[in-house]
């Protein structure tokens, strides 16, 4: 049921489904006649051609957007957007099963899981924000003039204007939500640039607003790389007036340097290196089970993820050999597969950096506890790229595995014998994006939760999300808070009205 949003499919490409530029509110191929092989990651097998956009495509995609912000999408009134938010929301609700296959077939990820997290997420975000801008509280202020009349003054937010929104593959239709959601909601248009590894969902969406009556122009998306590609000549594009960008690190640094050129404003949500810290007072089943999901879900690659693991000396030996059982009980298979719980890595080039990190940790003389290699697979998954769920021990906080994030299933576990010791070491990071914290004292929770560097902290939970709630990172982390409200101060301008009386 893809073949919607990839149609035609190209002569002689053997049935494989096509994903093409959505600009002004249809579907065309790009200017540069370009296109790029898309690989399914579970089987390693060329699924399908992505029509790579040139810097015409681009510029088209971008006129579109600001057409429409000066047009009929901003002639709308609050509720019109937020009734048309909602009818987006139950298009893709509607087409659940389309976006279920779609996104696990480009990414990898079990059904199991893509149920239960993206797709319904992805929906909800566009209702989350539609509510929020509903109700964003206005404040007034009264002053006295020197005639003794008055004046009366009170902000209101306006749209930012056209919004680029450049999207990664781990999470590819619920992080885009998070984003065209709040932009669309308070009254901008956007151009979506989704990874060239992931972009099935981001096109599909295309249809559904039409389906809902989103103006054309509103929504736009455009396929390709970084440099020299789409993103570059989006992050350029001098009538693109913010950015919005989830993803590594390195790349972030880029489009802020692209975004200096014009004074335009950035949200980044970037990469983690992220703690878990397991004290001897904790329910050890929570943490056993905790950890276990924050650092395989997703195969690892998950920003939020736990890579470096702390554990009470007291209760060290335990917690390894139990998570070490965890590790070695998940069931890898076909994304289809309701019993599968661990897909692939994204892609062959992810695997080779990911599997890097392994040959490096026996290089520095980390002791593998499990894994450490390629698993084994039926032969119609063999080409795919799968990577063991692995677990180290032995290394010293400055080794490159312990500092660098991978964004594979794996961690390093350390004890630490004492409060203090443990926060300077889980701080000891140029990241600080999440952290996961098991303890039954609630003293202790609180204390260490304030002083633990990261821009979001759990108490015996992991990836438990109130939508309201402030989400971005520290450091090298992000810039920027995403979420409720929070999410109102990038995508809008406020400004103050002063009434004379």
């Amino acid at each position: 049921m893809l073949e919607a949003v990839q149609q035609p499919r190209s002569p002689g490409s053997g049935g494989r489904r096509q994903s093409r530029q959505f600009i002004d509110g249809a579907y065309g191929d790009a200017a540069t006649g370009r296109t790029f092989d898309q690989v399914a990651p579970a089987t390693g097998q060329v699924v399908g051609q992505v029509q790579e956009a040139g810097r015409d495509d681009v510029d088209r995609a971008v006129t579109a957007a600001r057409q429409a912000l000066n047009g009929p999408w901003g002639k709308l009134t609050l509720e019109e957007r937020c009734q048309l938010l909602y009818k987006v929301a139950d298009g893709i609700t509607a087409r659940f099963d389309e976006f279920l296959a779609a996104e696990s077939e480009d990414t990898g990820k079990p059904y199991s899981l893509a149920r239960h997290i993206d797709i319904p997420r992805g929906a909800a975000n566009f209702k989350i924000f539609a509510d929020t801008v509903r109700n964003v509280a206005s404040k007034s202020f009264e002053m006295a003039t020197p005639d003794g009349a008055g004046a009366l003054n009170y902000a209101v937010h306006v749209p930012k204007g056209v919004v680029a929104v450049v999207c990664p593959w781990n999470l590819p239709l619920l992080l885009m939500t998070w984003k065209v959601g709040p932009a669309l909601a308070c009254g901008n248009t956007v151009v979506v640039k989704p990874s060239e590894e992931t972009p099935a969902t981001a096109t599909l969406l295309g249809e559904v607003m039409n389906e809902a009556g989103v103006p054309p122009g509103v929504y736009n998306v455009v396929h390709g790389f970084g440099p020299d590609s789409a993103g570059a000549f989006l992050t350029e594009h001098p009538d693109v007036d913010a950015i919005t960008f989830t993803g590594e690190t390195g790349t972030g640094e880029a489009i802020m340097r692209a975004a200096a050129t014009g004074v335009r404003d950035v949200s980044f949500e970037l990469g983690g290196k992220n703690p878990g810290i397991v004290f001897s007072d904790c329910d050890l089943d929570k943490a056993i089970e905790g950890t276990m999901r924050s650092v395989f879900a997703n195969c690892g690659q998950v920003c939020l993820g736990t890579e470096r693991v702390f554990v009470h000396r007291p209760l060290f030996d335990e917690f390894v050999e139990r998570l070490k059982v965890g590790a070695e009980a998940l069931t890898l298979g076909h994304p289809t597969d309701e019993a599968t719980q661990l897909g692939p890595l994204v892609s062959e080039v992810h695997r080779s950096k990911v599997r890097s990190y392994y040959d490096l940790a026996g290089q520095e003389g980390a002791t593998v506890v499990t894994g450490g290699g390629i698993p084994q697979m039926p032969s119609d998954l063999a080409g795919g790229s799968w990577i063991q769920p692995t677990i180290w021990t032995g290394l010293p906080d400055d080794a490159r595995v312990v500092r660098e994030e991978i964004f594979g299933p794996c961690c390093h576990v350390s004890p630490f014998d004492d409060e203090d010791e443990v926060i300077a070491r889980a701080n000891d990071t140029n990241y600080g994006l999440a952290a996961a914290l098991w303890t039954e004292n609630v003293s202790r929770a609180h204390r260490v939760a304030r002083q633990l560097d990261a821009g979001i902290t759990w108490v015996n939970s992991w990836f438990l999300r109130d939508l309201r709630t402030p989400f971005g990172g520290m450091k090298q982390s992000g810039i920027g808070r995403e979420g409720g409200e929070y999410s109102l101060e990038f995508y809008t301008e406020t400004k103050n009205i002063c009434i004379k009386l």
